[in-house]
């Protein structure tokens, strides 16, 4: 066989039936087709193919002879599609047209509803078959994405990065359906404002890193405990009513299929605002979290194995950063499940497809590359990814494999030096099969990245006692750097986790969704600036903003601190500078403080209400301008 156009070999010889002939690939290609490479075979025994063809060094395609032109063809697509080998004898010009590769954008448009039912009835009645070729491989496809643009959140504060996930709207809702709850349990309204939701808020992420023994604990009597900065934002008998009351949805709105309605509201809105601030990214990992918890409810699952064994299952696609695109609740029977996708992808598939379709349009047609495990991975979801524009790189289940695939048993490969590999190419779909030995053997499936730019890691050999280099697909590599977002996401929240325990079920719940923001927020503000920040830094910028800005200072015994010490040092800048409602008035009972300005050595009557410092009357306006 030959190849023109490209330097990648393949196994051909099982082009043994007849196609179309290289004059009609000719003909496709004058029709302006997005062909990778063209395989031609060579003439019949006995010829002389050096008679053949005219002047070498002018020739053209219309010099070639009619042996040639009537000898047996085929055509790869840049889409990996084969057309002109085994099982395409009735394949025409009309046929190759409609297969043109387009942009992921173009393709993802035309893909109708259905189209795709039509898809899925084929897969369903098993109509769809799949042709295997041992030794096949691909180059991989370079699909054009838009590079990540973080610009809008450049100019943003700590707050105001964090409120683009926590805005007014969810502050609002809670605020209402905690009031209602306490009506409910015939309490008298408590009349919780937004200020102290958003103060009570801030407490929670400040046991994250602060943890006591107890929530109480904040507001001990002795110095060892107590925490002065929650102490002067909110009073503990006010902490323990929120507690109390705190609610994500109407009691009187039950949802009985919905084995999650006490928090589903707010699921749906922190949901909203993952995806309406998702800054496009190529590489997205679909994986599992967990929720720890270890009450009673139908929902509890137990996952051996995992960190987290007792708790709460969270289907989540991530960026490679943490960022968390979308996520949801598993339950067993959800609400929202698609039977469809159920019955031919498996109830832990669904959820992503239902999930990439809640996309935004303008970030729904670009072409992600998705990565999974192996409870996940399947050819025949594979196939459909491919179909929608999307790839996908996963590990695969021995028993997922088609048994018509050529792959060598993996009893007998494990026999294997380490790095060794095989492959295995779907024809028709272009889907890969690589079956690779490290410390066991490891089967991988892929539609867009194959093995070349093979590399090399070090591992400890036991026979040689020593670390030797071991070869590696380039597609285990790429799994490797781009898998893990689901678990840094996990990472992410462990180290602070919200320390402030509850007694009812959806209270972890709860604690987690209030993590979200925090975590996508810290995620978008290190990409938009180049100052890197920890999340503790972050975490405690943002806390004690709040607790200064929403809290409400007790009146405190005695005179007033004149110390400089306790003015604009402990004043956030996000406070200080921010314009709003910094208004001049006298001291408390006139008493004389210190000017918190630094140079100024007046003291006087009038403060800043706000920032809660002395100020006099010439230092006002430039205390508050950077």
């Amino acid at each position: 066989m030959v190849t023109l156009g490209a330097s990648t070999t393949y196994n051909l010889n099982f082009f043994n039936r007849t196609g179309f002939s290289l004059s009609e690939a000719l003909d496709i290609l004058y029709n302006d087709i997005d062909a990778d490479e063209i395989y031609i075979e060579p003439p019949e025994p006995c010829v002389q193919t050096d008679e053949d063809s005219g002047d070498e060094n002018n020739g053209e395609v219309d010099n070639l002879s009619a042996r040639q032109l009537r000898s047996k063809a085929e055509i790869k697509l840049a889409n990996n599609k084969r057309y002109g080998g085994i099982g395409d004898d009735n394949i025409g010009l009309e046929n190759i047209l409609s297969s043109k590769s387009v942009t992921s954008s173009e393709q993802y448009k035309h893909v109708s509803t259905k189209s795709i039912d039509e898809w899925m009835k084929k897969i369903k009645t098993g109509k769809k078959s799949f042709t295997w070729i041992k030794g096949g491989d691909f180059e991989e496809l370079q699909k054009n994405f838009p590079e990540p643009d973080f610009s809008s959140y450049k100019n943003l504060s700590i707050v105001d990065i964090f409120e683009t996930f926590l805005d007014y709207d969810i502050i609002n809702y809670l605020v209402d359906e905690t009031r209602r709850y306490a009506l409910f349990l015939n309490c008298p309204d408590p009349h919780i404002t937004h200020d102290e939701i958003r103060c009570f808020i801030s407490i929670l992420y400040l046991s994250g890193y602060n943890k006591l023994p107890s929530k109480k604990s904040f507001w001990d009597s002795m110095d060892d405990m107590k925490n002065e900065a929650v102490c002067n934002a909110m009073r503990r008998d006010r902490f323990l009513q929120i507690c109390r009351f705190i609610h994500c949805a109407d009691n009187t709105q039950i949802d009985a299929k919905d084995k999650a309605w006490k928090i589903r509201p707010l699921m749906n809105m922190i949901k909203n605002k993952c995806l309406e601030n998702f800054v496009p990214q190529k590489h997205l990992a679909y994986d599992e979290s967990m929720v720890k918890y270890f009450g009673k409810h139908g929902c509890k699952q137990f996952i051996r194995g995992k960190p987290i064994r007792f708790g709460y299952k969270m289907w989540c696609v991530n960026t490679n950063d943490g960022y968390l695109v979308n996520f949801e609740l598993y339950q067993g029977k959800d609400p929202r499940e698609n039977e469809k996708y159920n019955s031919i992808f498996g109830k832990a598939v669904s959820p992503l497809i239902l999930m990439l379709e809640d996309l935004p349009n303008s970030k729904k047609k670009l072409p992600y590359s998705l990565y999974m495990d192996n409870l996940f991975t399947g050819i025949n979801v594979f196939n459909y990814f491919k179909y929608l524009g999307y790839s996908a790189i996963g590990t695969i289940r021995q028993n997922r494999i088609p048994k018509n695939c050529p792959l060598t048993d993996k009893k007998k490969f494990s026999k294997k030096e380490r790095g060794s590999f095989e492959t295995a190419i779907e024809k028709n779909e272009g889907i890969l099969l690589v079956r690779w030995m490290d410390n066991a053997v490891v089967t991988m499936a892929s539609t867009d990245v194959g093995t070349e730019k093979v590399s090399s890691v070090k591992r400890y050999s036991q026979k040689h006692k020593k670390h030797i280099n071991v070869s590696r697909p380039n597609l285990v590599a790429q799994y490797n750097q781009y898998m893990g977002g689901t678990d840094q996401m996990d990472q992410n929240i462990a180290t602070y986790r919200i320390g402030v325990r509850g007694k009812k079920w959806w209270w972890p719940i709860f604690t987690w969704l209030l993590e979200i923001p925090m975590n996508n927020s810290w995620t978008l503000y290190k990409k938009a600036n180049s100052k890197q920040i920890t999340q503790l830094d972050f975490r405690r910028e943002l806390v004690q903003t709040y607790l200064q800005r929403y809290g409400i200072a007790r009146i405190g015994a005695g005179r007033p601190s004149r110390s400089l010490s306790s003015s604009d040092s402990r004043i956030s800048d996000d406070i200080r500078y921010d314009r709003m409602d910094h208004l001049v008035s006298y001291t408390q009972e006139k008493k004389r403080r210190r000017c918190a300005k630094d140079g100024c050595k007046s003291v006087g009557r009038t403060m800043c209400v706000k920032c809660d410092v002395g100020l006099c009357i010439d230092c006002f306006v430039n205390f508050h301008k950077k």
